[in-house]
């Protein structure tokens, strides 16, 4: 065993809080983890992990020591990364909203897989705030605005979005002309989950951006829980366009407000900011940007 492989070890038991986890996630014999450790500090002559029981913390020298082996990994990671023929190969854990997986991203993934047959993937489906590090994930994919400083994200498309409402709806309450029409509306609310607030409607007027909270009797949390609420007539709500275009062709839904549409979605790849991007989170935010092309749209 290799004082590099003693590094991997230590690094993610740091990050999982735990031996066992951190087996787990890197394929090894959690006695060999144990082993690892024991070795690495009897040499270092220094303590770096504390063990209670129920979790595994770092000493003041372990933090040192994390922050050093985080950069000695990253550094070997980008070396070995700078020789195009370096096939990347290992685990890769990602966490991918889950309207996206399923639209985009699993119809693909067979040929992603084809192209880079040394990466095995572990998918985890999700639209919660993910801590990257303490779950042991590589990336997650999300769409809208980055909230989280301590993310770098990379963003790998722009989807068009839409107003939509179920004809019922429209058919009681009015089909709005302009903006001031809304007014007299009600929207289903979207409520964030980065902030716990209902987001606004949008709309793209003469190059800016005019936001319109409108009344509510429903709030929900989820993508699909959003567009049913629309399909079951109880208000307005503004999605990706891929996510309702079969509702609009069969008239389940109607554009509302078609000539000021919604500013469009971004879509980003996101990784801890301590963390070098690796040759495998590399070439799968490549192929990302690549499935997504085609659905790119303008940015207003």
């Amino acid at each position: 065993m290799d004082r590099f492989q003693e590094m991997q070890v230590f690094v993610r038991i740091a990050e999982r809080h735990s031996f066992t986890q951190a087996a787990d996630d890197l394929q090894i014999p959690r006695a060999t983890v144990t082993n690892l450790m024991k070795r690495m500090e009897e040499r270092l002559g220094a303590r770096l992990l504390e063990r209670t029981t129920r979790t595994v913390r770092l000493t003041p020298d372990g933090e040192e020591h994390y922050r050093r082996c985080v950069r000695l990994i990253a550094d070997l990671e980008e070396a070995e990364g700078s020789f195009k023929h370096a096939e990347p190969k290992g685990l890769l854990r990602v966490n991918l909203q889950g309207t996206l997986a399923r639209h985009f991203i699993m119809p693909g993934l067979p040929a992603f897989l084809e192209r880079h047959a040394q990466i095995e993937l572990h998918i985890g489906e999700d639209d919660r705030l993910v801590d990257l590090v303490r779950e042991g994930v590589d990336c997650v994919l999300r769409a809208g605005m980055l909230q989280d400083s301590s993310m770098i994200g990379r963003r790998v498309a722009l989807l068009e979005q839409v107003t939509v409402a179920s004809p019922a709806y429209l058919a009681r309450e009015g089909t709005p002309d302009d903006l001031e029409a809304l007014a007299s509306h009600r929207a289903v609310n979207f409520v964030s989950s980065a902030t716990g607030r209902a987001l606004p409607l949008e709309f793209s007027v003469d190059g800016r951006i005019e936001t319109i909270e409108l009344q509510a009797s429903v709030s929900v949390s989820g993508v699909e829980l959003y567009t049913q609420a629309a399909l079951a007539g109880l208000g307005i709500v503004q999605v990706p366009r891929y996510h309702v275009d079969d509702a609009l062709n069969n008239g389940r839904l109607r554009l509302v407000l078609p000539n000021l549409p919604p500013p469009p979605m971004p879509i980003s790849v996101l990784y801890p900011h301590n963390r070098q991007l690796s040759a495998r989170v590399r070439v799968f935010a490549d192929w990302l940007s690549e499935i997504f092309a085609p659905f790119n749209a303008r940015a207003s």
